[in-house]
């Protein structure tokens, strides 16, 4: 693992991570090994918009029941689960964290929802997957983390099926040069960033072996969410189920950073079809 790769799961590793979620779902009343999508919503996506941008990009994506999907990047697998319930697609999520493949494991085994879906720990610029065989690869706020993302994108196509579809929910970088303000949910200074424009994402997406099929920015919709949540936890203090039991106390401000930084043009959000060719 190179030091940049070590950096990112570094910055989302937390070894206690299953634990303490166990206890907040004991502490909530719930079964920790019989759960609904539903009981989980409030910690199951780790992304701006919740399940409304997933189901969003899933309905642009024009999923068939059997499809093959790679969640790539998939956190706690709160996306493939919702995909698999409600697309009926099979999912294997891959992530460079070893707690939150455990935590994406036992949350899928947890909600019946194993028998369709593997997680793999590994690096998403080295994918230990067969050539062409998945009909989408499912992208969630990850491209950022990827410090080598040509080498990214081209696993990507090398995975996919022929005219397979890569499926983009991305924040890139806005049109306001000032620099973040840090930390954000996926990095905690600069040097762990790895933002591009639009510009420099489609080009880099061509170079590898792909063409557009879609572009919707969703900065505003983004801001509107990221406005409503933030304004819930400012006054939810005993809110047991929240984000901040995986990203920790630093997720607070997080949050307030993301949405300044939304706020000011200094980032956007996107979703995007792109077809292998």
């Amino acid at each position: 693992m190179t030091s940049s790769t070590q950096e990112l799961a570094d910055h989302y590793a937390d070894q206690h991570l299953a634990l303490r979620l166990r206890e907040a779902l004991v502490a909530e009343g719930l079964n920790p090994d019989k759960l609904t999508l539903e009981e989980l919503a409030p910690i199951d996506q780790l992304h701006v918009g919740g399940r409304l941008a997933s189901r969003q990009l899933a309905d642009e994506a024009g999923f068939q029941p059997g499809d093959r999907v790679l969640d790539l990047g998939c956190g706690t697998g709160g996306s493939s689960r919702l995909l698999e319930a409600e697309y009926g697609v099979q999912v294997v999520g891959v992530d460079i964290t070893p707690p939150f493949i455990e935590v994406a494991r036992w949350l899928s085994q947890a909600t019946g929802l194993d028998a369709r879906s593997e997680f793999i720990c590994c690096n998403a610029q080295q994918l230990p997957l067969q050539d062409q065989q998945f009909n989408a690869v499912w992208c969630q706020h990850t491209l950022m983390n990827l410090p080598e993302l040509e080498l990214g994108l081209k696993e990507v196509h090398r995975v996919l099926k022929p005219g397979g579809r890569l499926l983009l929910h991305e924040v890139l970088q806005g049109t306001n040069l000032e620099p973040l303000d840090f930390p954000v949910p996926w990095a905690e200074q600069a040097t762990q960033s790895y933002l591009k424009t639009p510009e420099q994402l489609a080009a880099l997406l061509e170079k590898t072996g792909f063409q557009p099929l879609f572009q919707i920015e969703v900065t505003e919709e983004a801001l509107a969410w990221r406005k409503k949540h933030t304004e819930r936890e400012a006054r939810g203090q005993t809110q047991i189920l929240t984000p901040q039991l995986i990203f920790g106390p630093r997720f607070l401000q997080m949050g307030k950073n993301l949405m300044n930084n939304l706020a000011t043009g200094k980032v956007r959000l996107f979703q995007a079809g792109w077809q292998k060719t």
